[in-house]
């Protein structure tokens, strides 16, 4: 069976306009349906099979959108805040009319990958405390950070709150030197998702973490040709890899 839509909100919904403006365009000729001009913008389309153009141009309808963007410092991960600006503000105007949402948050202060999107199922599978989707972050820590926090982490750290963390896998870089001023680099993979659990954790172990990026979430990887503050969307691959591991 056809799944059809009104047109006026298809075409609302891919931010072609309003549904006065739409009903504006369709007496002015500017709507086509499979090639035939269109005289009611509410009547019903299926927007996967029937070909709509406005103003001779093609429209491709979408219901959701996928964003990888490298986020970074001093935004915060939020839809909108009275104070800071958001990783929303960031986006060309194409997608508002998605009403897209970050997945998850990175701190203000913290960069990298961050997903942004307006499926709620799939945002909602990835946050599960059940899935144990990992994230690996990349961190400079003051000063050394030795075998004895591999082995720490590997068994998990009770936080500040009293939290006993899952495992999580600490591979160190490079060991750093207090007296030369030289910070450790690390790559720190975990399986949840707790307020600043990175930091929160070097801190149980006494370090103090003063860089954070994350790099990876699920099977994603954080694209390195993205400079910080871009933005692209999935490609088809990424997309099922991420929809398979849920």
């Amino acid at each position: 069976m056809k799944q059809t839509q009104r047109l006026d909100k298809i075409l609302a919904h891919v931010g072609i306009g309003t549904r006065s403006e739409l009903k504006r365009l369709a007496k002015e000729g500017a709507i086509y349906v499979n090639g035939v001009k269109v005289k009611d913008s509410g009547m019903q389309v299926n927007p996967d099979t029937d070909i709509i153009t406005v103003n001779g141009e093609p429209v491709l309808y979408r219901e959701f959108v996928y964003l990888m963007m490298n986020k970074p410092q001093g935004v915060v991960s939020a839809t909108e805040d009275n104070r800071d600006r958001t990783v929303v503000d960031l986006l060309d105007k194409v997608y508002a009319p998605f009403e897209v949402f970050p997945v998850g948050r990175l701190d203000k202060d913290t960069e990298g990958f961050l997903l942004l999107t307006n499926d709620g199922k799939l945002a909602h599978n990835l946050l599960s405390p059940r899935k144990h989707v990992p994230k690996t972050y990349f961190a400079k820590v003051e000063w050394e950070v030795n075998e004895s926090d591999r082995e720490a982490f590997s068994q998990g750290v009770t936080l500040d709150d009293g939290y006993e963390t899952l495992p999580g896998i600490l591979r160190i870089l490079k060991t750093g030197n207090e007296s030369e001023n030289e910070p450790s680099e690390i790559e720190l993979t975990i399986m949840e998702g707790k307020f600043h659990q990175v930091k929160r954790m070097f801190q149980a172990v006494g370090k103090k973490v003063v860089y954070l990026k994350r790099i990876s979430m699920g099977p994603l990887a954080l694209d390195p040709s993205l400079a910080l503050g871009q933005v692209r969307e999935l490609s088809k691959d990424e997309l099922l890899a991420l929809q398979s591991a849920n």
